[in-house]
This record gives structure tokens, sequence and C-alpha cells, in this order.
């Protein structure tokens, strides 16, 4: 055994050598062989291997990378001591002390590739990044890498540390066509390099580690904001700082400019597909790989959005305080983007003047609304009401619309027992404060009706309709327990475009599509990276998306709120429509589909303060009114299907309020029904007693038996106690079993049916074309109320008095049989079925 062990690790050892041997000879043979490239080359690479994105016809142009490439060389002494410092403290904090690559870095680089099987770690100094970026291509194999090693080595042969960092700092990318500190400096902050005060040279010595994804103009400024202060961290670690200079650095309110748009079109819709190219092709391949991007967007249809957004926005800004709008427009059969407006006017200044973007700007242009989380208000309820109805719940089941504390530590009134906090006990109101008693899921729904809503969402269950929306698209609702029971009025934040994809779902009959924005992906030789593919998956069974849809289409449901004639009423064609406001009118929120588009609006102010006293309804509806009518021009009608009806055991899941407990009469006797009465005369009778609906109903299991102890559910007390007393002042008393008929029916007894004789035929066969008689004789304890005659399935007529005969012809050929039917009823729909069988015989 330990010779084996040693005859394996020799030949480990061997192995071992053998690859250092292999790679050592690779960078000899590279390191002669390849040559120092000119890096005045660099900007001229770029410009051919440019990435292109289209739209979705693929003959616009909406985005040349390279077409504004923005570069101006400074002079390594006129670039701030605190810029170089900080860059060293971010990038490579050995720069002045290695000889262009750092050992350490790449053997732990080396293991974790070896480990991951690919390469994924760069292990890279300030030279080799250089190297990478402005002579190198972005291919990622063990050749190019030990390129860069050799590369690095012949940089540092041949130029100074300061020339190397000098170097660096001009040609590294800085995000959306900026390279060098120059073009950074200028594009970001309106100033000189040489101008930056420490708290700008942090912030642009960020963001070359994903310039795309750390650049001001993107919407990531939270990322940028934590890696400035590691940036300004390391700094002091380093002593490039004191600490005084680090705190006022840190604190620091920092202007950013306006991003030039250059050829951009639809420039929010641009970088948030050029985050996604990033996210999975890398910075290099997008900004150096020459892709070719067929994208989603309708431009017609973009054009048509933008100048809306932008002329009801300058129009709501003076009339309600609402600074700022997005729009989103998709394509629920697929999940396409059509449409995307990030705010209402792009190029703008943000505004009011002098406010600091990403900070206290209530128009914030280059921020993308449409991708950022806001509060949903009621544009949240149909995800939950959803849910509630997937459980057992139907639009008929009836809610009380009435005053109730929902923190079990509260009294029923909503006053502490000074176990919690006067302040955590929960009593939320409707928008217009009244309480309207007995409501259906779909009039709570159709009207957004708030206190019934937060009862909706108890019952489906906070952790089932977050699962719900994270089925759907929704990936922000992370954390039940923070945001509880005001889910439903818009407690957690969604984004606008994973709202509208959410919507996509009822659209497309419960069946989900992830948001792309990509048609096709072929690289600079054409071959086809990516292609879309429909990936959809079924959420819902089709008759809840269709009974949502069927509530919000309802124009009459929503009536009592919004008003007939309301701008949510649209005649040309039925639109699903759902708004949201939040409770400090802080956002104003319009979804919408149809069976072929799907429309969501948001407005309100970047900053976040309120916009002032009016609804979503008043201030969104117009604008979305709008763009929906220029979209008619083009889409064709779709209706949607209506769902199918449900007829749930529970009464009290299909709407009855009045009590849970049921028994069935016959309702000519008013007795109890038995298993003969029949079925139209069968009657089901509620025993009067008005519970919550937790008395019937438990939330875990719907469509079980009652409770036997409702009391162990902790919103049972409070919930009942008002609808106990609600009842009691409307004179609804409980009636107890008392009011349960004692006889059973006994007028539908077997032995009570008609007496049924054939007097005629007589005969069995009847030649072709006969005319024949059909005549019976009846006796029956109730009189007769009618006999239908049938030949096999066909309905001859009725006959309401004796005599009871009916006369047929029997067209047919020899052997041919018919089916004489009769069917005779009393006047309490007692019944009788006789037949007799008539052979075609040869003349």
């Amino acid at each position: 055994m330990l010779a084996k062990l040693r005859k394996n690790y020799k030949k480990i050892i061997a192995w071992g050598a053998g690859a250092v041997f292999l790679v050592f000879a690779l960078f000899l043979i590279i390191y002669i062989n390849i040559s120092l490239p000119d890096f005045s080359a660099f900007e001229n690479r770029l410009i051919v291997e440019s990435t292109k994105i289209y739209d979705r016809t693929g003959k616009v142009l909406l985005y040349d990378i390279h077409s504004d490439i923005k570069r101006t060389v400074v002079p390594f002494d006129s670039i701030p001591r605190n810029l170089k410092n900080a860059t060293i403290a971010i990038e490579d904090a050995d720069f002045y002390k290695h000889r262009g690559i750092s050992f350490l870095s790449i053997v732990r680089a080396f293991l974790v590739d070896l480990l991951s099987g690919r390469l994924k770690q760069g292990g890279s100094t300030i030279t080799q990044q250089l190297v990478k970026k402005a002579l190198l291509t972005d291919e990622r194999t063990f050749t190019r890498k030990i390129k860069e090693i050799v590369l690095a080595f012949k940089v540092e042969a041949n130029y100074s540390k300061d020339e190397i960092l000098g170097l660096y700092l001009n040609e590294i990318p800085y995000g959306y066509s900026n390279y060098g500190i120059e073009a950074a400096s200028q594009n970001y902050f309106g100033k000189r390099a040489a101008e930056l005060t420490l708290a700008e040279s942090a912030y642009l010595a960020a963001i070359p580690k994903a310039p795309t994804y750390y650049s001001p103009f993107g919407n990531h400024m939270d990322a940028l904001e934590a890696r400035k202060n590691l940036v300004l961290e390391r700094m002091k670690a380093l002593e490039f700082i004191s600490a005084d200079e680090y705190e006022a650095a840190k604190n620091e309110i920092v202007s950013f400019q306006s991003r030039s748009l250059g050829g951009i079109k639809a420039p929010h819709f641009i970088f948030y597909l050029k985050d996604y190219l990033v996210e999975k092709y890398g910075e290099d391949a997008v900004e150096t790989g020459g892709l070719q991007v067929i994208s989603t967007l309708n431009w017609d249809w973009q054009q048509k959005a933008e100048k809306l957004v932008q002329e009801f926005g300058e129009t709501n800004q003076i009339n309600y305080n609402a600074w700022n709008e997005g729009l989103v427009a998709l394509d629920p059969k697929t999940g396409q983007v059509l449409v995307m407006v990030g705010s209402r006017d792009y190029q703008a200044k943000p505004l009011p003047e002098g406010c600091t973007p990403g900070k206290n700007c209530k128009f914030d242009p280059q921020v993308n609304v449409t991708v950022r989380s806001r509060q949903p208000g009621s544009s949240i309820k149909p995800v939950v009401y959803a849910t509630a109805f997937n459980k057992g719940f139907t639009p008929n089941t009836v809610l009380f619309d009435l005053p109730t504390e929902f923190n079990p530590a509260c009294s029923p009134d909503g006053v502490t027992y000074g176990r919690v906090s006067q302040l955590a006990c929960y009593h939320p109101r409707n928008f217009d404060g009244r309480f309207r008693g007995p409501v259906t899921m779909k009039s709570a729904l159709a009207q957004s009706l708030n206190l019934p809503s937060v009862k909706t969402l108890y019952l489906a269950g906070i952790e089932d309709s977050i699962d719900t929306a994270e089925k759907i698209g929704i990936t922000t609702l992370k954390d039940p327990s923070r945001i509880g029971l005001s889910l439903v009025l818009g407690g957690g934040e969604v984004k606008l475009l994973e709202l509208a994809g959410a919507y996509n779902v009822f659209a497309n009959d419960g069946i989900f599509h992830p948001e792309t924005a990509i048609l096709e992906i072929k690289d600079s030789s054409g071959k086809v990276l990516e292609k879309y593919e429909d990936r959809g998956r079924r959420v819902f069974d089709p008759n809840i998306a269709r009974q949502i849809t069927d509530i919000l289409t309802d124009n009459n449901a929503r009536a009592p709120i919004f008003g007939s004639n309301s701008p949510l009423n649209i005649a040309e064609r039925p639109v699903a429509v759902k708004t949201g406001t939040t409770n400090d009118f802080k956002d104003g929120w319009v979804l919408s589909y149809m069976p072929n588009l799907t429309v969501g609006i948001w407005m309100g102010n970047s900053d976040n303060t309120t916009m002032g006293s009016k609804a979503a309804g008043v201030i969104v509806t117009p604008m979305w009114n709008a763009f929906l009518k220029e979209m008619f021009k083009e889409l064709p009608r779709e209706d949607f299907k209506p769902p199918a009806p449900t007829y749930p055991p529970k009464p009290a899941l299909r709407g009855e309020w009045k009590g849970g407990r049921v028994y069935k009469i016959d309702k000519i006797s008013g007795k109890l029904a038995t298993e003969f009465t029949p079925e139209e005369l069968v009657e089901e009778k509620i025993i009067p007693e008005v519970h919550s609906i937790l008395y019937w109903v438990d939330p875990r299991n719907p469509t079980a038996p009652s409770p036997i102890n409702p009391g162990e559910d902790p919103q049972f007390r409070n919930w009942e106690a008002k609808v106990r007393s609600w009842a009691f002042a409307q004179g609804y008393y409980d009636a107890g079993e008392g009011i349960i008929p004692s006889e059973t029916d006994n007028s539908h007894l077997p032995e009570m049916a008609p007496v049924v004789k054939i007097d005629e035929p007589l005969e069995d066969h009847y030649p072709p074309n006969t005319k024949i008689s059909f005549v019976l004789s009846v006796e029956s304890k109730f009189p007769i109320d009618q006999v239908d005659f049938f030949l096999d399935n066909k309905f001859l007529g009725s006959v309401k008095s004796s005599p009871y005969s009916y006369s047929v012809a029997l067209y047919g050929l020899p052997g041919e049989n018919f089916n004489l039917i009769a069917n005779v009823y009393d006047q309490v729909r007692n019944k009788t079925s006789v037949s007799k069988t008539i052979t075609i015989s040869e003349n």
C-alpha cells in the first residue's frame, strides 16, 4: 500500500512538473514572439468592433455604443493625487511594489478557476488591467491570460510606474462611452480632472470594476455610493487620507451632470438592455465585441409614448405637483417589452433647479423609474385576490367591510391592552372613509376597498401571496414579516416593469412569460448567441385569471367608487384596469391589459415626496386613456374569455353571509327534502346566524369543514366582535335549529308517482309510412300537469289534459327501430316514464 502511494505521489509530482514546464515554455514562446502593441490603436479598435442595438424590425438603429466615444488624454501631472491614490487603493494597493503581476493573486485566481472549471477570477494588477482593456480581446482562455501576463512584464520593462498609471487612467472605460479620466470627469461632473474633489475622485475610482453597472447614468446609484465609500475606507486604511478627510468626503453631496444623448433613441430602454448584455456577456464583449442586437422595442409606439408622457407630465407638474412619470407596454403572450419610457424627458435638466440627482430632485430625468422599486398602492391587490381564488375563495365570497382591528394584541376597537404600543394597533380605513357592511370579493377588488382587501390577504396568506408574486415575476417582496398585512395596500415595493409583467399572467389565461428585451443577438462573425424562445409556464388555472379579468373589466362593479363615465371606462373595447395610490399620495399607478397588450404607468416624484391629494384615477388615467387610444389604431380587437361559473359546496365561499349551516326543503310542501324530491323543487335554506367568515372557514384550508373552535384563529376575536355588533344593530338574530322542519317530504315517495299504462299501439311491428297513435291511461294521487311525447330523442309535443295521446307517422326502412317515449308529470312534479319500441316491418 505504501509503495503504491509513493508511486502515485511520484506520478503527481511528475505531472505537476510537466505542467509547470509546459506553462513556462508557453510563456517563453509568447514572450519571445509577442511584441508590445501600440496603445494609440485602442480607439480605432473600439469603433470597428462597436455593439449596435436595433428596434424589433432590425431596421431602426437605436444605439451604436461607440458612436460617441469621448476620450481626452491628460498628462500624468494634471491628474490629482487623490484620484491616483483612490485608484490604487481600490484596484491594486501594491502597484508601486510589484513588477506587473501579483503572484499571490494569480495563484488564488488559478485555484478558483481550477475548481470551477472555467476562468472566473481576474487576479489582475493595474498593469494587467491596462493590457487587458487596451491591448487584448475579451477572450477568456488560459492562453490569453498568459499573453496578459507576458505583456504586463513587457509594459513594466518599457514604462515607468507613473507612465503605466497615467496610461491606465487615460485608457480604461468609465462607462457610457467615457474612456479615460478626463472624459469621465467632464461628462459626470462638468469639470476637468485636475479640479476633482476627493469625493468625486472616489466615485470615479469606483467605476472601472463594472463601468456600466456603476455609472452614475445607470440604475445602481446605491451600489455606486457603497463602492465610493469602500474606496474611501481603503484610502484611509492605507493612510492616503486622514480620518477627518474620510468623513468629509463620505458625507459630501456631489452633483452629477445630466447625460448627453448623442444618437441614442429610447435611452432608458437602451441602458436597461445594456445592463442585461453586460451582466450576461461581460463588459468587454459589449464594449468591443461587435454584437448585433435586435431588440423587442416597437419604435413607432415608443415615440408616441414619449410624446404623451412629456405632454401630460408638464401638465401634471403644474396641476398635481407630480413631476415625473414612467410607462411600459408589453406583449402578454411573449413577455416582450414593446415600450419603455423611464422618465418624462431623458434630456431635461433635473428639477427643481439646483437639486442633486439621486438625492433630492423631484424630477430626476435619467433615472429609469420603470425599474425602480416604489410602493404600488392598490395595484398589487389582484395578485392577492388571485391567491385567494386559488385557495378556494370565489368572487362571490362575502367579507364584512366594517371597522376592524387587525393586531390581536389590541381590542376590537383598536385600543391596546398594554402589551404593545398604541402605535402597533392596525385598523386601516377605506379611501373614502365609509364602511359598507357585507361586500363580495368582486366588489371589494373592483372598488378597491381597503378593509375587505386586508381580510382577503389574511385569508389568502401573506407568505402564499408573496409566493404568488414571485411566481409571476415580482422579485422585491422578500420579507413577509416586515411587510405584514399592509402588503395588499402597497406596503411592499415593486418595480413597474415587473408588476406589468405580473399582469401579463391575467391577460394570458394564467401563463407567465418572463419580461425580455431581446429578439436576437449575433456576434461580430454573425453567429447567433441568443434568440427569443417561448419560455411561458402556467402559474394559474385559466379560470382564476379569467375571474380577475372579469372583475377588472366590469365598469358597473367599480362605478360606485369611480363613477360610470370615469377615464377607466373605454367604450371601444374591453380593457382590464386597476389603479393604485399610496396613502400619502407619493405614488400613482395604472395597470391595464387586453389579450394582446399590457400597459403600466407610474406617476410621482423622484425624491419620494407627496404629489398632493388626488388619487391615481384622477392624475394618471387621462394619460393612460390617451395612450391606449393610440394603440387601438394599430392593435386588432381581441376579446377576453369569460370565467366558468363556480358553485363551491360551502355557503360561505359562494357568497352566503347570513349563515353557514344549511338544510334543504321541498319548495311545494315546505318539508325537508328527501332523495326522492325532484331536483328542481329542492331549495337550500340557511339557519340565520351572522358571523365573520372565520367562523365558517379555516384560512389554511377553506374548503374543509368549518372549524370546531374558530376562536383559535388569532384574528377571530376582533373580526367576530364587529360583525356580531353590526348584525344585531341591523336586526339580524340567530334562529337556531328550531326553524328546521320536523317533517320530511312525503309527496314525492315512489308510491306517489303516476301509474301509467300504454293503451296504444298494441302491436310491435308496423309497415313503413304508417300513422299510429300513442295513447295512455293514467291514474294519479295528484292531478296530472302534463305529458311530454318523444320519438327517440326528438320532442313531439305536450298534452295538458285527457285524453293523453299523440299521433305520429313512422318513416323508415324495414328492420329499423323507433322508441316511443312519454314522460308523465303530476302537479307536484312526480314523474313516470313509459316507452314502447316499434319495428318497421315489410309491406
